[in-house]
Parts: C-alpha cells; sequence; structure tokens
C-alpha cells in the first residue's frame, strides 16, 4: 500500500488568530464545516471527484488579513478558493455541512471557503479501490512540521481582496502588483483632451473592480453605437466600436463567451465591420450580433434569461461603450442637446433589468455623461458638463469607466484583462486552485491586445464604411476630433507598455 499526507486548513488557524482574527469554530467548541461543492477536480486516471471545501466565518474587515496569513501556507491549501455566497460554489444550505459541523455566522461575518483534504476522500470513493484507510473528518495526522518560516513577499505576491458583487456576495482577488498596474491604466485614460469636465465624474478603481468582475464572468454581452450624426448616413460616430471589439478579442483568446447588442438599423452596418475585423485578424471568429426590441414588459427578462427564468441568465455581465444613454425624460441626446431618440433601441433596458436579476453586474464606459451607465455619476455630469442638465444619462452601471475617449476605456479593459490573467494570484483564485496555472495560454491573450497597428487599420475600415468622427463629422482619421497618430497611437503605446511590463 502507498501512504499519502494531505495539507489540512486546521495547519493555519494559529497564524489566522496571529492575524487577529476570531475563529468561529473553536469558540463555538465544534468541529469545521465542510461541505462537497459542484466545482470538478482535474481528473487523473479513474480518480475523479468535485472539490471538498471547509468553511471560515471571517468579519469582512479582516478579509484581507485572512488572505494575507493563509496565502503563505501553501502546504495547509494556502489562500481561499472563495469569499462570498455559497450558491456560487454550488452549496445550497450552509446549516447542512457534508462533513463536520454547522458553524453559525456572527453580523458582519463572510463566508471563507478553503480546499479541503477531504477532496482527497472523495476522490478514493470514487475511485471504487478495493481497499483504503483515510483519516476520519476533524481528526488529522500530526506532524512534527512547523509553520514558523514566514517569507518577506514582493509586490507580486502580496494579495488585495476586492467586493465585485453585492448580489450574489463575490470578492475577488489580485496582487498588490497587478492592481496598481490597473490603476496607473485608469489614470492613463482619464485624462481630459476635449476639456469636458470629466474629471469631476471619475470614480476611483471602477477600472479595477469592473475588470475583476468580468474576468470572473463566463459571457459577456457588449453593447456600443451612438447616433450623434443625425443627418447622415449612416448616423454613427467612430468612437465606441473600436474599444468594443478590442475588449470582444480579449475576451474570445480567455475563452469567454461574447456577443455584441446594437440597434435594429445598424446590423447589416456593424455585421460588416465584425467581418472585416475578423480578416484583419483583431477578432478571432465573427462575434454573435443581437438587437433587442421591448414587445411586452417581460422583454428584457425574457432576452437576459433563459425562458425568462432571474435564476438562469444567459450572460453574466453587461458592458455599454460609448452607447447612447436615456435621459431622465425618457429621451437620449447627444453632445449637443439634440433629441435621437428616433435612431435608438431601448438597449438601456436590459441594464436595468439586470438590475433586478442576480448573478448579472454592468459596466458603463464614457467621456461625455451621456452614455448608458453613467448615471451613477449622473449628479456630476449636471453640474460639470456642458448641456450636463438635460443629456445625462438616468440608468446606473455596477461599474462606471471615464474616459478622455470612450475607446480608450475599451482598450484599457483588454489590457486590464490581459494583467489579471498573466497575475498568478488572481489565476489561482479564478479556478478556485483546481488543476494547473494558465500560463502557456499568455501568447494567445498577449496577440489579442489593441495594438497601434490593428487599431489604424480598424479606423480606416470605418472610414470606408463612413462612419465619422464625434466631434467634428470628418471622414479622416481620427476619433471626437483628435488625430489617430500621435493622440489615439500614443495611448494605446502608453497602455500596452503598462500592461507588458
Amino acid at each position: 500500500m502507498v501512504t499519502f499526507y494531505l495539507g489540512c486548513s486546521f495547519s493555519f488557524e494559529k497564524a489566522v488568530q496571529n492575524a487577529g482574527i476570531p475563529i468561529r469554530n473553536v469558540e463555538q467548541k465544534c468541529n469545521i464545516s465542510m461541505y462537497k461543492t459542484a466545482v470538478p477536480c482535474y481528473s487523473v486516471s479513474t480518480f475523479c471527484c468535485n472539490l471538498v471545501v471547509t468553511m471560515r466565518p471571517i468579519p469582512e474587515s479582516k478579509l484581507e488579513a485572512a488572505v494575507l496569513a493563509t496565502s503563505e501556507l501553501k502546504e495547509a491549501h494556502g489562500a481561499p478558493i472563495h469569499m462570498g455566497d455559497p450558491g456560487l460554489l454550488g452549496i445550497p444550505d450552509l446549516s447542512k455541512p457534508d462533513y463536520g459541523d454547522p458553524v453559525h455566522l456572527h453580523p458582519g461575518d463572510i463566508p471563507v471557503f478553503w480546499a479541503c483534504g477531504v477532496t482527497g476522500v472523495e476522490a478514493v470513493i470514487n475511485c471504487r479501490a478495493p481497499l483504503a484507510f483515510t483519516h476520519y473528518p476533524g481528526c488529522m495526522f500530526i506532524t512534527d512540521l512547523k509553520n514558523d518560516n514566514v517569507t518577506v513577499r514582493s509586490s507580486r505576491e502580496v494579495p488585495q481582496v476586492h467586493c465585485i458583487s453585492q448580489d450574489p456576495l463575490h470578492y475577488s482577488i489580485v496582487s498588490a502588483e497587478a492592481a496598481q498596474k490597473i490603476k496607473t491604466l485608469e489614470t492613463l485614460i482619464g485624462i481630459d483632451p476635449g476639456d469636458r469636465g470629466i474629471i469631476h465624474l471619475r470614480c476611483q478603481d471602477e477600472l479595477l473592480k469592473a475588470c475583476l468582475s468580468i474576468s470572473h464572468a463566463r459571457s459577456v454581452l457588449i453593447t456600443t453605437g451612438f447616433p450623434t450624426h443625425f443627418t447622415y448616413e449612416p448616423p454613427e460616430e467612430n468612437d465606441g466600436p473600436p474599444g468594443a471589439l478590442a475588449i470582444a478579442a480579449m475576451l474570445q483568446a480567455l475563452e469567454k463567451e461574447v456577443a455584441i447588442v446594437t440597434d435594429q438599423r445598424a446590423m447589416n452596418l456593424n455585421k460588416k465591420i465584425i467581418e472585416e475585423a475578423v480578416q484583419l485578424g483583431i477578432l478571432k471568429r465573427p462575434v454573435p450580433l443581437l438587437s433587442y426590441q421591448r414587445e411586452n414588459a417581460n422583454s428584457a427578462l425574457m432576452f437576459l434569461c433563459e425562458n425568462g427564468n432571474p435564476g438562469r441568465p444567459r450572460f453574466d455581465h453587461l458592458i455599454a461603450i460609448e452607447r447612447a444613454g436615456m435621459a431622465a425624460d425618457g429621451n437620449y441626446y447627444n453632445a449637443r442637446k439634440v433629441n435621437i431618440k428616433h435612431l435608438v433601441d431601448p438597449i438601456d433596458e436590459l441594464f436595468l433589468a439586470a438590475q433586478t436579476i442576480p448573478g448579472i453586474t454592468t459596466t458603463g464606459v464614457g467621456d461625455g455623461g451621456n452614455e448608458l451607465g453613467m448615471g451613477k455619476v449622473k449628479d456630476a455630469v449636471k453640474k460639470h458638463i456642458k448641456n450636463g442638465d438635460v443629456i445625462a444619462c438616468d440608468v446606473e452601471a455596477d461599474f462606471t469607466i471615464v474616459a478622455g475617449v470612450s475607446n480608450w476605456g475599451g482598450y484599457a479593459i483588454a489590457c486590464a484583462l490581459y494583467i489579471l490573467s498573466t497575475c498568478e494570484i488572481h489565476d489561482r483564485y479564478l479556478r478556485k486552485a483546481v488543476g494547473f496555472p494558465q500560463l502557456s495560454k499568455k501568447m494567445v491573450w498577449l496577440l489579442a491586445l489593441p495594438s497601434v497597428t490593428k487599431e489604424e487599420k480598424l479606423l480606416k475600415t470605418l472610414v470606408r464604411h463612413r462612419v465619422r468622427s464625434g466631434k467634428t463629422a470628418s471622414l479622416e482619421m481620427e476619433v471626437d476630433g483628435l488625430p489617430f497618430y500621435n493622440t489615439h497611437s500614443l495611448m494605446i503605446e502608453k497602455l500596452l507598455q503598462e500592461a507588458q511590463q
């Protein structure tokens, strides 16, 4: 017979206590709670099972300290694999553990889950070995090895905790180094080349939290399209589509499902742009193109969820980038206060419906305050943006990314997703410590990043389709009245430099 010794989360409890964090099962004089999850482990031959986890209630203010204390002890399962709603792991009821005892949460406690050695017992049971001896859950083998060796960490290894959803409650982990890079991206795109006053609209760390949420998503829906040039055909401007396609390209590289929803009247135009983006190598494959029309009160719910069931959403995250947003009076306005409602389908309804559907998060990207999702900063728009009292979008997104040009926000999201994917701390948390690091796919992600060459070709494509610059209606190589060369090209280079360094 062969004997295997697996690490145990009991080994880190002293380190957690030393960090000033209460151990509720010790306080309550009971065993730890252990649960079978719906997370499949990496199978080897006949050994296959779902992950088993332990749960410890941790005060919200102590989450980061708990991650820090346990991530150093890799032989004892290391950092948590999930923080927040147990339903996201497929655990229906915390009061009914599969092994151990129920541990009660105090007010303000967050359920935090670590990998558990009982997973090995499940694997042995499933492989149907004729004879095997295992420990009894909670009754462990004690060694003479010490947990006293604490190493000094670099910023690459120091984890940070961020809340990315309230319903269901969900926290994510990222290294301090990766977080700082993404904050730098946010600063870079936050300049105000048009002197519109957008500096007053910026919300700190929205890019980081939005991209952490997108990183956890399985399926993402993107919308863009601002028909500001109502006297031209097509009326679209060229700020928005490039940023949307930059996001879509990175999502494809990350093997997520992605679709684009836009106005019915613009379907043919967008289909041609997407087809040419594939030919140019910007997209790996065509992105499904959808339209939305309100037919009845349940239209948005039916669009977002299978058979209109809020428990089965088709998308985990909605992104609006330079998409015309509904004002408080129900109309849609360009920056010059012209009502363009007749050109805009009510895609805002999807974002409003998402607010009532657990598990769908939303992001809005804009540069003037009249874009979908900017309702989160509408008071600042009314105060600081020209015509803001009329044009301000009234529809909120969970995360609001403000950029000098909306395309820059799209490029920044793509770069931030690349940074997160190459962050070992985030990668481990994302895959719940199951399997192996995904860094072998780094070259695929790298090739999906926007580049000056790609964006130059795409802008030429838009010009050929007579999609105009937003501010000037020009068909030159410019976006929002700013020249592509030495303005947009420089911004792309700065973002890429930060993402890849």
